[in-house]
Formats: C-alpha cells, structure tokens, sequence
C-alpha cells in the first residue's frame, strides 16, 4: 500500500483566540483525523507528524507563573510533553474513527528524537522566541542568571530566543519503520522532535531549541520511502504573492519552480508558506515522488486531485 505522511500544524489545533482549551484542540484533532481516517479507508499507510508551537507556550506560560512554588520544565520536556498530550488526543480519535468505520487499525505514539548537530551555526545566533514576554529588567535578569539568549521583539517586550538547527537524525526511525509495516498508524517527531545532540561521552542528550516541523517531517516521508507528503495548513491552496492585489492560487508547481520562488523571495511569507516549501524541496530533492499542500477539510479532494497545492518533479 502507498505511504503518506500527513504533518499537521500546532495552529491547526487552535481554530482561533477564542478555543485553545484543550477540549477545543482535543475537538480540531477530531475534525482532521476524520480525514486522516478517510485515507486510510482508501488504502494509504499513514505517518503522522505535527507541529506544538502554542502548546508549548502554554507550557512554559504555566511554568513561569508558577515558578515561585514549583520547578520551571526545561524546553526539551515541553517538546515530549506535547508529543505526549497531542498524541493521545490524535491516536483516541482515529480509534474512534476507525471503530466507527469498521477499520480494523492500530494507532501509536512514539515521543521521538531528532538528533542535531552540537556546531549547528543556529546555536551561535539564536532567533527563534519562546516564552511569555518580559520587561528587559527581567529578561536582562534570565540571561545573567539562567544564561538565556535575549531579545526585544518587535516593540512588544523582551522575550527568550533559542536556536532553531537543522534536523540530522531521526533516532526511533527503526521503531517507527516496524510500526508502519505492521500497519500500524504511526504518529511521529511531533514538534520537529525532542532536539537532542551526542555529548562528549557520547550519550544523547537535550538542548533547548526548536527544529522546524515541516523540515523534520520532510526527513521523515524520505526516510520511510513515503509516497507522498501532505503538509496539512490554515490555507486550501498555496498563493503566490499571498494578501496582495496580484494574489494568484496555484494548483501545482514543479520542483524547480518552487525552488526559482524560494530564491527570488517575496512569494511565499517567511513565517508561514516558505518552510513549509522549503520542506517540499528537501523532500523532493531526496526523491520524493510528490507533495502535497492543502487544509485538513480538503485532505480527501486534494488527494483525488480537485484541490489542494501539488507540487511534482
């Protein structure tokens, strides 16, 4: 059977400011595993990965406000806790779905490594920013106290940056591989993974930074031979030129097209579309058959080909 890997946005989980309880996100994984669980009906193995952005924020929002009674959470548990949490509510409800469609399917939830590279130049300029935000007497504070990486965002306040490398190993990948030949629905380097590198003594260990989703679940669908990968967004298709007056909606790009975009810059929003195209071109250029970009509701007619972003060798 085909293999698809489906990576799925943390926003996706949060429909907008007024449901981000976790009844709301356990009820948005509901609505995207009923289309995942439609994939499978149809015949496809199925990765999945996703994105833990806000709930990691939760996590350290909870953890600083209660700091003066209990531990603050180091930034690689936050990642396996929301590996952990959205998981569970992703693997509840395909079992719930696939009851209901009389699928006979297993679904599991591997809390996964990335591994990166100690030297990874990220680490010398950290920029990704995480956290609540502070005052700068307090951010000043945290760097001379905890060593934390600093910076003002954007006239807003100051606020922990840590550095966001690039993925380089996917250390449970044999688990993961022997879950899905089993046919097992295998979701997987949730959050990009649990960023960890080798130490001196050559022992894994985690490091406080963020590898890109998109980027580690191209990795993935290459290195489980997937047929496809569908990057799950806010969007039905990909624009070009995105909010402007000369807007246009594409159906399918080829890989070198997406690659002259990346590189002449100002089509695809830096925040948004271009690591997420940015993944396609790893994926494709490790011999990836095919891509796929399209919002959860429309997974099942972007897979039949009446929507969706398609991008092809």
């Amino acid at each position: 059977m085909p293999t698809v890997v489906v990576a799925i946005g943390g926003n996706s989980l949060i429909p907008d400011a007024d449901h981000i309880t976790v009844q709301d996100q356990y009820a948005a994984a509901a609505e995207t595993d009923d289309h995942i669980a439609a994939l499978v009906e149809q015949g496809w193995d199925v990765a999945i990965s996703h994105g833990n952005g806000p709930q990691v924020g939760f996590i350290l929002r909870r953890s600083e406000l209660s700091s003066d009674e209990l531990h603050e959470i180091p930034l690689d548990y936050c990642g396996a806790d929301t590996q952990g949490a959205i998981g569970y509510m992703l693997q509840q409800n395909l079992v719930n779905d696939f009851r209901q469609r009389g699928i006979t399917k297993s679904v599991a939830t591997v809390v996964t490594q990335v591994e990166v590279d100690a030297n990874d130049p990220a680490f010398a300029s950290p920029s990704k920013p995480i956290g609540s935000f502070m005052d700068e007497a307090k951010a000043v504070q945290r760097r001379d106290e905890d060593g934390w990486d600093i910076k003002e965002d954007a006239g807003r306040g100051w606020r922990r940056v840590v550095a966001s490398p690039a993925p380089k190993r996917i250390v449970e990948l044999d688990v993961i591989k022997q879950l899905l030949d089993a046919g097992v629905v295998t979701i997987a380097v949730g959050g990009g993974g649990i960023p960890v590198i080798t130490n001196d003594a050559g022992d894994l260990e985690g490091v406080p930074a963020v590898i890109d989703k998109d980027l580690a679940s191209a990795m993935l669908a290459s290195q489980v031979d997937a047929d496809l990968l569908l990057i799950s967004t806010a969007v039905e298709q990909v624009a070009l030129n995105f909010g402007k007056d000369n807007e246009e909606w594409v159906s399918q790009f080829t890989l070198a097209e997406v690659k002259q975009y990346l590189a002449e810059g100002g089509h695809f929003a830096e925040g948004s579309m271009a690591p997420k195209m940015r993944a396609v071109v790893q994926f494709m250029e490790a011999g990836g058959k095919e891509a796929l970009i399209t919002n959860p509701a429309n997974i099942e007619r972007a897979i039949a080909g009446e929507t969706g972003t398609r991008i092809v060798p």
